[in-house]
């Protein structure tokens, strides 16, 4: 209802919609076109997921495939940014979940567009007149080498990581806009930023001021959420809850801090999903150098017998790693603060109320 009449630029996908999304809304908000937006998260420039304008039509939604609520909007431009199954609860098997998405796309108004991340395991299904553009994180040279049918709408080259700093040029139809700087710089973001910029662009934004938007953009709160940046310690609050997620979380902190020990601590999300997916959270959680798994946090669900954050430790193969109860992290984190280096705390429950008393100890650190 509120986004009725709006010109509904829809951010869809298992991961990654909240921070683009929110990277759309603050280019839009902080360029000449200006915009309205319901976010999934509390943008920290804004502290609010709530944007409005006296002047625009232009109105960017988080649109979640859980319950399937997002088949209730009619985008005018739509983003799909993942399709990697989850909430199996809801629709029973990766078949259905995808079918769901493939909905959304014919939903799109027809003097509408659809931008897709290449890969996807989605079908669109587009009125006629809607138009089609794929889009990619960093592309390497052999990718630029082959013909241009091959490549993606949008994409990103030239990506420059390093001192805790990520810059990359952005291309796209008759565009190129060199040495964007990311706000939020993990590695994960240069592929979100290529498609808020991509939809940007398509709504009149400038250059320039695509330049400002994503250098001062602050990210939202449990994204990748730097809470310590110091020289001896750095913690992060990521909101990852799902296998993809954890696993580009995780590769992307690595990157951003070669050669530094990084430390997860992560809470499970749901018993259903715990149960649906154990081994590929332990196939991602053994990318890390050393592992704190919590207990399972239920939201809205009954315990499954059998299912516990046992299943996942037990299949985690790297040695450093061990298995607690919430209530016993802050004194296992005071206990080894002098020798944690980047420690990534990560997960949908109520984790991030441990975020603020890990702080306090790890800023103690000498």
């Amino acid at each position: 209802h509120l986004s009725a009449g709006k010109y509904v630029m829809a951010v869809a996908g298992t991961h990654g919609k909240t921070t683009t999304s929110s990277m759309v809304a603050h280019l839009l908000k902080q360029s000449h076109v200006d915009c309205n937006a319901f976010l999934g998260g509390i943008l920290k420039n804004y502290n609010s997921n709530l944007m409005l304008s006296a002047e625009s039509d232009l109105t960017v939604i988080e649109a979640d495939e859980f319950d399937r609520s997002f088949h209730w909007l009619k985008p005018y431009m739509a983003v799909i940014t993942s399709a990697d199954p989850d909430h199996l609860d809801i629709y029973g098997t990766p078949e259905a979940y995808h079918e769901s998405f493939e909905h959304f796309t014919s939903l799109i108004r027809p003097d509408g567009c659809l931008l897709m991340k290449q890969g996807i395991n989605v079908t669109p299904r587009l009125q006629e007149g809607v138009k089609f553009y794929t889009y990619t994180g960093a592309l390497d040279t052999k990718e630029l080498s082959t013909s241009n049918s091959q490549l993606s709408t949008f994409y990103a080259e030239n990506v420059r990581i390093g001192g805790g700093e990520i810059f990359f040029d952005f291309v796209g139809p008759d565009v190129r806009i060199p040495d964007i700087q990311l706000g939020v710089p993990v590695k994960v973001n240069v592929e979100n930023g290529v498609a808020a910029i991509a939809l940007a662009w398509l709504n009149g934004v400038t250059p320039e001021e695509i330049k400002h938007g994503m250098a001062t953009f602050a990210g939202p709160r449990r994204r990748f959420d730097f809470h310590l940046k110091k020289e001896n310690i750095v913690l992060i609050d990521d909101y990852a809850h799902h296998p993809a997620e954890l696993k580009a979380s995780i590769l992307s902190v690595k990157e951003l801090y070669a050669g530094r020990k990084v430390t997860g601590i992560f809470q499970p999300h749901l018993y259903t999903r715990t149960r649906d997916f154990a081994a590929d959270f332990a196939a991602s959680l053994s990318l890390l150098d050393e592992l704190i798994l919590l207990d399972i946090y239920p939201a809205r669900e009954e315990p499954i017998p059998g299912v516990t954050s046992q299943i996942i430790f037990d299949a985690v193969t790297i040695a450093d790693k061990r298995l607690i109860r919430k209530e016993e992290l802050l004194e296992v984190v005071a206990a080894e603060a002098g020798k944690l280096e980047v420690v990534l705390m990560v997960g949908a429950g109520n984790i991030e109320l441990l975020v603020d008393p890990v702080k306090q100890i790890l800023d103690k650190k000498e």
